[in-house]
């Protein structure tokens, strides 16, 4: 019965985390849709929308758009799955590991479902120096910083080899 609750925590929180994430992309199509910019912190931060068909600091540009989706599709579609069973295989571990998980997840599953339903992504957040992001990207960018501090905190593995 553990295992039954852990598992609906695990999707609750993946449901919540994926609606906050597109209840955000919808207000900002809303409110900066039409061009609008919203300066929260003057020459550091605002909020602009943004449709982004392509990933991470435009590395496949050079990649014909009719190429790009369908292979962005395959590709987020797998990396879900792994994701996935990653989760799973996550369940005796730390908490802090399986939060970081759940948020890797949520982001990937945010940002895949606008590539499937919209053909693009939905960024807003602007900082100075840095693409357009969305709270999907800060998901992942956060989950990927908490198995790092897991991942260093268990102290350098053993030395082998030639060492």
């Amino acid at each position: 019965m553990a295992r039954l609750g852990a598992r609906l925590a695990i999707f609750g929180s993946l449901v919540f985390l994926v609606g906050c994430d597109h209840a955000t992309k919808g207000v900002a199509r809303a409110e900066f849709g039409s061009g609008n910019v919203r300066e929260l912190i003057r020459g550091v931060m605002e909020l602009r929308y943004v449709e982004n068909t392509d990933v991470a600091f435009n590395l496949l540009r050079w990649v014909p758009e009719a190429i790009r989706r369908p292979w962005l599709l395959v590709v987020g579609a797998i990396a879900i799955l792994a994701l996935g069973f990653m989760l799973a295989r996550a369940r005796g571990q730390s908490p802090l590991r399986r939060g970081a998980f759940v948020l890797v997840m949520a982001g990937a599953i945010g940002n895949y479902l606008d590539r499937v339903v919209r053909g693009y992504v939905v960024d807003f957040v602007h900082v100075s120096h840095w693409p357009v992001f969305n709270v999907a990207d800060a998901y992942v960018t956060i989950g990927f910083c908490l198995l790092a501090l897991e991942f260093f905190s268990r102290g350098s593995p053993p030395r082998r080899g030639f060492g």
